[in-house]
């Protein structure tokens, strides 16, 4: 989305549920708060593959931030209605917590 905010919500039901490592995010406004604290430290992204149906999709990806590169994750998604209504995250937390570690000193 290039950093669209409000494109990428546009996507989302507005009761839609992310269970991610870090925890579960409830509603479209939530999920804004995420997006507006993730986006900032993204530099790059690239989508490995997608498989999908009429009602659920998984997205392979990686992702270059500023404390990490080369940053794998996988993204579960379920669709109703022509929205996302539910989305699982799926990545290894220790390389960002190690970069965050050093950012830290």
């Amino acid at each position: 989305m290039g950093g669209d905010v409000d494109g990428a919500l546009g996507f989302l039901a507005e009761d839609v549920v992310c269970d991610a490592p870090a925890g579960r995010i409830e509603g479209r406004a939530a999920y804004r708060g995420f997006l507006e604290g993730f986006l900032p430290r993204l530099t790059g992204s690239a989508i490995t593959k997608v498989l999908g149906d009429g009602t659920s999709a998984a997205v392979v990806y990686t992702t270059d931030t500023t404390f990490a590169r080369d940053f794998r994750a996988m993204d579960y998604l379920t669709v109703a209605g022509g929205r996302i209504t539910r989305v699982v995250t799926v990545f290894d937390r220790l390389p960002a917590v190690q970069a965050m570690r050093r950012e830290e000193g």
